[in-house]
């Protein structure tokens, strides 16, 4: 059973250990996903199963599925729970369209887009609104100042459509100069970052994971399996995808997050590993991020209720000190994927 932490310190929240990443639920066919997309039928036993463990924080985004995750998350979570037993999170700024409006940061699609989301979810609120990306780093989208942005998010904050704001994958500079802007006008700060962060990926450690740590936001990774690697999907390279998603049009995108030498070693390391504890490679990787105290709830994504429950059990493994040393001494750095534009 999943235990409930604290977001952060800088809120009074409570999440579970882990939260369910949504991004493949919704509509089959539809969105970037749509080959590897459950809908509601599917999802339904995941959900239950999840908040059987202890799982009640659960992540969203308008952009999943162009709505349609929204949509069918929404619509199970009103189904199986009270409104004041889960956290629901969902992220704006993707473009929703081709309009030249329906999408970035600005006041305009800030405003229409929490509305739209609410709209799909069913709900008067979210209690988490995660902005996908930095305000300057948003495909096709203005350049919109911070200023408009924050003020925004803080007055969607004070309307009661939000209760609390996050971001996700952005340089540390930028969080910083986020997070000072909000404070100097007395706007609503965030208090989490979601970034990219795994045995494969390991950056984040450079700035942002100590920027948060110092500074009491929550860390809450997204791909902490690194899209199936981790957890054995390719088995030793990119042509020997054994899943659906491995084998379909997210490929491409996992190669384009996945670049260094050092990836296929790490993840054999792990193999390797997951023998010796009787364990899984997904439990083990996951095991590894958990065991940091940095981190407050890695965002997992499954496709059947035994690797939800696989991953559950993750919470309660504790890794010697020489297994976490022999995962960590075979990666390798590599260009911040913030850099070239791709993460």
């Amino acid at each position: 059973m999943l235990k409930a932490v604290q977001l952060g310190q800088n809120c009074g929240l409570r999440v579970s250990e882990l939260c369910l990443g949504t991004m493949n639920f919704g509509i089959p066919g539809r969105g970037h996903q749509g080959d590897w997309t459950l809908g509601p039928d599917e999802a339904r036993p995941i959900f239950k199963a999840a908040i059987d463990h202890g799982l009640f924080y659960f992540d969203c985004a308008d952009i999943y599925g162009i709505g349609a995750s929204e949509e069918v998350v929404g619509a199970l979570l009103r189904e199986l729970l009270p409104r004041d037993e889960y956290v629901l999170a969902t992220k704006v700024s993707m473009p929703m369209g081709r309009g030249a409006n329906q999408g970035g940061l600005s006041r305009k699609h800030i405003m229409e887009g929490i509305d739209a989301s609410l709209k799909r979810l069913g709900h008067d609120y979210v209690d988490h609104l995660v902005i996908h990306r930095h305000p300057h780093a948003i495909p096709g989208a203005a350049e919109t100042q911070i200023e408009e942005t924050l003020e925004a998010l803080h007055d969607v904050v004070k309307a009661g459509k939000a209760l609390y704001l996050g971001g996700s994958s952005m340089f540390a500079w930028q969080f910083t100069e986020l997070q000072h802007t909000a404070l100097a006008n007395g706007w609503t700060p965030f208090v989490s970052m979601q970034n990219h962060y795994n045995l494969v990926y390991r950056e984040e450690e450079r700035e942002m994971i100590p920027y948060c740590a110092g500074t009491g936001v929550a860390l809450t990774p997204w791909s902490p399996l690194a899209r199936g690697i981790l957890a054995g999907a390719y088995r030793g390279s990119f042509d020997k995808g054994g899943t659906k998603r491995s084998q379909g049009r997210d490929r491409n995108r996992t190669e384009s997050l996945y670049r260094g030498d050092h990836v296929f070693d790490v993840a054999d390391r792990v193999i390797e590993v997951a023998e010796k504890y009787g364990k899984t490679p997904a439990q083990i990787s996951l095991a590894w991020l958990m065991n940091k105290p940095e981190i407050t709830a890695p965002v997992v994504g499954v496709s059947r209720v035994e690797q939800l429950e696989q991953l559950v059990a993750s919470a309660d493994i504790l890794l010697a000190d020489e297994d976490v040393n022999y995962l960590e001494e075979a990666y390798r750095p590599v260009e911040n994927l913030l850099s070239i534009g791709s993460s």
